[in-house]
């Protein structure tokens, strides 16, 4: 939570929800920006990888 915090600019609350969103796959964004923070997750420690969603149109 920290560094999503820290990275988005969020209160507690709002991380809080974006957190379940992530957990659950339901976050996205575009590629660039989701390893963006899949690299600053990892760098804090946490497993993290962005990924193509497969159920939209290319």
């Amino acid at each position: 939570m920290r560094v999503l915090r820290a990275e988005l600019g969020l209160d507690l609350t709002n991380t809080k929800a974006l957190l379940h969103q992530v957990l659950a796959g339901a976050y996205s964004g575009t590629l660039p920006e989701m390893e963006l923070l899949a690299r600053r997750l990892r760098a804090s420690g946490i497993d993290a990888v962005s990924a193509r969603r497969q159920d939209i149109c290319p």
